[in-house]
């Protein structure tokens, strides 16, 4: 950090003496000096991992994402088995009313998908790297995967705890995923939290059979919200 001190001193000794120079010569390098010492600390408020408001939305601005982000509107409109949103209750969805709402990330929010966005620049285009990244991002307790199918297509897989609609907005919204150009996604999100998502030939933290593994949707479902059950005993869903 500059000091005005240090800039006194180099008064040559003919002047140095003369109060009246020294004071003016301070007058006019101090606001120098205070110049020098806000533009040495402009780059620790740009810092991604510290920058907040104004300064993150700049940032956000020079690696190509808004915070303003597009979440499904839930707990408004008309629907059965939901309390509050019943008869009398809900609001009756027209044809032309909209599904989604704009939502203003918070600041640890933005900068995680700030954090996406710069890792899918990096990125080496290999499943491996994407599912590194991917997990990397997801909420404490949610486990991601990703799986290709070798037909242009590959699922992003959320199992473990369930996260936060807005992470799953995000990951829809394409602000979290990571693929290449014309590969279709889709997204396979456990519907009991804490569950495995259901599939054959594989028993681990990720996929489990019967008795372990829950069905999966691309949005977030409890077992009561869906309209089928297996009649298994001891069934995450029974």
């Amino acid at each position: 950090m500059a000091d005005l001190d240090d800039y006194l001193a180099l008064i040559t000794s003919e002047h140095s003496d003369k109060p009246l120079f020294v004071a003016m010569t301070g007058m006019l390098a101090a606001p120098l000096v205070d110049l020098m010492n806000m533009l040495e600390g402009m780059p620790a408020q740009f810092d991604l991992d510290g920058a907040v408001g104004d300064q993150l939305d700049t940032v956000g601005e020079w690696v190509g994402l808004s915070r303003q982000v597009r979440t499904p509107l839930t707990g408004i409109y008309f629907a059965f088995d939901l309390d509050g949103l019943g008869f009398d209750q809900g609001v009756w969805k027209g044809p032309f009313d909209p599904d989604t709402g704009l939502v203003s990330l918070d600041n640890d929010t933005y900068r995680m998908t700030l954090h996406a966005k710069i890792a899918a620049n990096h990125w080496d285009s290999t499943p491996g790297g994407a599912a590194d990244i991917l997990d990397m991002l997801a909420p404490a307790g949610s486990l991601v995967f990703l799986e290709d199918h070798c037909d242009m297509s590959i699922t992003i897989g959320v199992a473990g705890k369930q996260p936060p609609a807005l992470y799953l907005a995000l990951l829809k919204n394409g602000l979290l995923s990571l693929k290449s150009e014309a590969i279709r996604v889709n997204y396979a999100v456990t519907s009991v939290d804490g569950a495995p998502i259901f599939g054959f030939d594989m028993t681990n933290e990720y996929v489990a059979g019967f008795d372990a593994g829950a069905w999966s949707g691309d949005q977030l479902v409890s077992a009561s919200e869906l309209d089928y059950t297996f009649a298994l005993d001891g069934s995450t869903l029974a």
